[in-house]
């Protein structure tokens, strides 16, 4: 028999385990569009989390705004956004656009697959073309207001978690535009706090991607009158080679020169989101530029020996995006790559054959990562020989069985990892007490070398750090990479600190992609244990270790005696305590990168050899 689907409803089937495992059409649920949502957050925003990552839901819905907001600019309408956020979280974002039709604000915010961005006579570039994105800022808010005015009208609606519970509308002496107020469900994000740092950085980025546009936000204005070529030169910080090379149409805008550092980066953008995973215009203008080098040259260059040092940005604007993912990290259309790779050659033919300069400094950095290429081919044969001999597989891993592949990425949630550790005692207690369906395990046999300044083919003469580039299998390509997750696992003590921040420079060295990706991870692990008779507290922090004396000792009559024990080392834990700590409840803080800029100078000041600086800095700011 079949079965008739309402407008706008999803279902689900729940098949329940009872003892007479009883499925009938009583259990059948039918949920609205909006309890979807909030049934399943992460097929909208991707994950909740409490505001401490970039990608955590609270600033996705932020976003989703914002990009209503921008959308207006987009169409020249407004030229201004406000945003504010207050202590409790309540944001609020004003734009000055034409203002949602006041007969279908609240579809427009409540109804799946409604809205005006279906139309591209009206919104010809937008990324919200889903249908989705305002929708699910309304279900996962405790509290949601839109306004719009148009024409000295206004019309009005509030809803709670989704639940229309107020409208009105009237006359109004407001500017046209939208306002929507929201402030996230405390149910699903409980301890969420907005990190100004991460806000900063997309507002920027707006900014960039559509010069003209002001945003005003916490009495800051935002603006770029260059657009990316903005972005690059902040990104760059003159580490540039040659003057970027810079061009900008309608849809298409991109710019980008050459830098000493190895590998090449790149910042892409569809109609104003960034996709930190790239797809197919990120892959059209590398295929654009080493076209159109070769086009001018007269020779036949290695794609590896164009884009080795290359940092770009590229934003594109596209009728019907179409992205692996609501999130929108990775674009998908195939009809565009001959449009942007043929555009992108004939500008970048067309300026070095206006520009000497600039195509003999090009030129002559393209020889030199030939030359370096050719070098490395030589030792690469010389360690992968050795290696043979040592062993057939890498002495220091101790592998998982899941490793995610291009046609089969892991699920949120499923993602499998690898610890790095140093030594045999670390490793000892997580291979104990790890998963060894997705938890692998490196051990370091002592602390590994500075890399800081050291030329490629140092990777291949150290057996140490050529094993760990082989286990994560990134040699050819950051794409190889065999983890989701690379945690750096160290003891709490100098020394630990000491490896970790080795290892950071050995990936921001070689392999900055990884960082830049938020593949590198730092594993937290309890520094106390607190405990008396009846119950334990690990605690991560000085503050936690005395909120955890506070509750085991009690007061008054009922003062008990509370044991502290701190861990100096990931070996004094115990492999049936350590399970805790790397299981469901994994603490781990990921690395990210603010500006390509600042890791050189970061590098340069904490890992080089200005011995004098670093002394009286440490003296200067010891506690």
């Amino acid at each position: 028999m079949a079965c008739r689907l309402l407008p706008n409803t999803y279902i689900l089937l729940y098949i329940m385990t009872t003892s007479s495992h009883l499925y009938d059409e009583s259990k059948i649920k039918t949920l609205s569009s909006l309890e979807h949502i909030r049934k399943r957050p992460g097929m909208y925003i991707g994950r909740l989390g409490d505001g401490s990552h970039p990608d955590d839901g609270i600033y996705i819905l932020l976003k989703e705004v914002i990009d209503n907001a921008v959308d207006e600019f987009i169409m020249g309408a407004g030229k201004r956004i406000d945003v504010q956020i207050d202590e409790t979280g309540l944001t609020r974002v004003r734009d000055y656009g034409r203002g949602i039709p006041l007969g279908k604000v609240v579809e427009c915010v409540s109804v799946i697959n409604t809205g005006a961005k279906y139309n591209t006579d009206v919104f010809q570039f937008s990324v919200g073309l889903n249908g989705v994105g305002t929708k699910a800022v309304n279900a996962l808010s405790e509290q949601f207001r839109v306004t719009s005015y148009r024409d000295g009208s206004y019309a009005a609606a509030l809803f709670h978690r989704g639940i229309l519970v107020e409208r009105d509308q009237g006359e109004s002496g407001e500017k046209n535009g939208t306002a929507v107020e929201f402030l996230p469900d405390r149910e699903l994000f409980p301890d969420f706090i907005y990190d100004v740092t991460y806000i900063d950085r997309r507002l920027w980025r707006y900014v960039y991607l559509n010069a003209g546009l002001k945003i005003h936000f916490n009495k800051t204005i935002y603006h770029s009158a260059n657009g990316l070529l903005d972005l690059l030169t902040k990104e760059l910080n003159d580490s540039n080679l040659y003057q970027p090379i810079y061009y900008k149409d309608q849809t298409l805008e991109f710019a980008f020169s050459h830098t000493d550092a190895y590998g090449d980066s790149y910042y892409s953008f569809v109609n104003g989101t960034y996709t930190s995973e790239g797809g197919t215009h990120l892959s059209a203008f590398r295929e654009g530029i080493l076209k159109g080098i070769n086009e001018f040259s007269g020779k036949k260059f290695m794609n590896k020996d164009v884009r080795d040092g290359i940092v770009g940005t590229l934003a594109i604007k596209i009728r019907d995006p179409i992205f692996e993912s609501q999130t929108k990290n990775k674009l998908g259309n195939t009809d565009i790559r001959s449009w942007i790779a043929n555009c992108v050659k004939d500008a970048v033919s067309s300026e070095l054959y206006k520009n000497s300069e600039t195509a003999e400094q090009l030129l002559d950095k393209i020889i030199r990562n030939e030359k370096v290429r050719k070098e490395l081919q030589i030792v690469r044969t010389e360690a992968r020989a050795k290696a043979k001999k040592v062993a057939i597989k890498i002495p220091q891993l101790k592998d998982c069985k899941y490793h995610p592949s291009k046609d089969k990425p892991s699920k949120p949630g499923y993602e499998n990892m690898v610890f790095i550790t140093e030594g045999q005692s670390a490793a000892g207690s997580i291979v104990s007490s790890r998963d060894p369906m997705r938890q692998a395990v490196f051990s370091l046999r002592g602390k590994p070398m500075n890399v800081l300044g050291q030329r490629l083919n140092l990777l291949y003469k150290n057996e140490e750090m050529y094993s760990l580039m082989q286990a994560l299998n990134i040699e050819d390509s950051i794409a190889d990479l065999r983890y989701d997750k690379v945690i750096i696992a160290t003891d709490a003590d100098v020394d630990g600190l000491h490896i970790r921040n080795l290892l950071m420079t050995f990936f921001l060295h070689y392999f900055e992609p990884l960082v830049k990706l938020g593949h590198i991870h730092i594993l937290e692990t309890p520094i106390y244990r607190v405990r008396n008779r009846d119950e334990t507290i690990y605690c991560y922090s000085e503050k936690e270790k005395e909120a955890a004396l506070r509750k085991l000792q009690g007061r008054g009559k009922a003062k008990k005696a509370a044991e502290t024990t701190r861990f100096k080392g990931l070996g004094e834990i115990s492999p049936k305590e350590f399970g805790q700590f790397i299981g469901d409840d994994i603490r781990l803080r990921n690395v990210t990168i603010d500006s390509i800029s600042e890791i050189a100078q970061v590098l340069s000041f904490y890992m080089g050899k200005n011995t004098p600086e670093r002394k009286q800095y440490i003296m200067e700011h010891l506690i």
